[in-house]
């Protein structure tokens, strides 16, 4: 199959413009904007709009916690 129908190129356009319409729709931002970005502008961004993470809790707290909680 040729490159240029389906392989590299194809699918970087696909994902470009996927990630075009995101930021239209997210960030208002019109395609000169997303083409003026860089992908560091643009990452920055969407890491400042993602709510924190919460973090993990580890087996050694749920054990202490259900050693207290055993005898009520």
């Amino acid at each position: 199959m040729s490159e240029r129908f389906g392989g590299p190129e194809a699918r970087f356009g696909e994902a470009a413009a996927r990630l075009a319409g995101q930021a239209a729709l997210l960030i208002g931002w019109t395609p000169d904007t997303f083409w003026a970005a860089t992908p560091a502008e643009l990452a920055a961004i969407v890491l400042a709009a993602a709510p924190p993470s919460a973090g993990g809790i580890d087996l050694t707290t749920i054990t202490a916690m259900m050693e207290r909680d055993a005898h009520g």
